[in-house]
This record gives C-alpha cells, structure tokens and sequence, in this order.
C-alpha cells in the first residue's frame, strides 16, 4: 500500500501528536500541522495530502469556514472532521458544504484510523 499523507488542522498541539501517533504506526505520513484554518489551507495548497484531520473550533477560522475553502480545491480534499461538540446542527452544516466523516474526540487510534481509511476509499 501506498503511503497516503495526512495534513492536520487543529489548534491543540496535543491532538496533532495524538493523531500522528495514531496513523504513523499504520503507516500514513503525517505531512503537517496547522494550527488554523488560513495556515491550514497554505499548507494544502503546499503539500497536497491525501487527507485532512480538520478541526471545527479554531482561531482565525474555523473547521466550516476551512473545509468551504478546502472544497473549492480541484480535485477537492478528503476530510475528516473532528470536534469533541457532539451537536447535530454542527453536523448538518458540515454535511451541507460535503464533510461526511465526523471523528469525535477523544478518539481511539483503532477508530480515527478506520474513519481515515473508510474516508480515503470513499469514491
């Protein structure tokens, strides 16, 4: 299997190192962190990963606002949304704009890394 690059977007430093440590063993690459939405897309548009880890609240611009941008990308990006706010309306706007991958945090890595692959073999 391919390595598949993973990019992180999330302004707790301490999920990146969660994530990371959930999928390198499994042999994804997490390519980057950013820590909002703007630097986020900056480091899409950079390293052009397979997958997103993407945050709902963040500074500067939050996970909505990012995967908006995100989708306008061709070919658009695969996302993972992740938010410890289980709310179904945050849900429905996610759907609206495409996200259909939702990871509640805290996550295991056995189930972050299935939302990952079932995300990344979605046509």
């Amino acid at each position: 299997m391919a390595k598949y690059r993973i990019l992180v977007i999330d302004d707790a430093r301490y999920i990146f190192k969660a994530v990371k440590m959930a999928l390198e063993p499994q042999g994804f690459e997490v390519v980057g962190h950013a820590e909002n939405g703007k630097i986020g897309i900056e480091m899409y548009d950079k390293f052009k990963p397979d997958l997103v880890t993407l945050d709902v609240t963040m500074p500067v611009m939050d996970g909505i606002e990012t995967a908006a941008v995100l989708f306008t990308r061709e070919p658009p990006p695969k996302i993972v949304l992740m938010s410890a706010i289980a709310d179904e309306g945050l849900r429905k706007s996610a759907r609206d704009i495409g996200i259909k991958y939702f990871a509640p945090k805290p996550f295991t890595p056995e189930m972050l890394c299935q939302k990952v692959l079932d995300c990344l073999s979605d046509a």
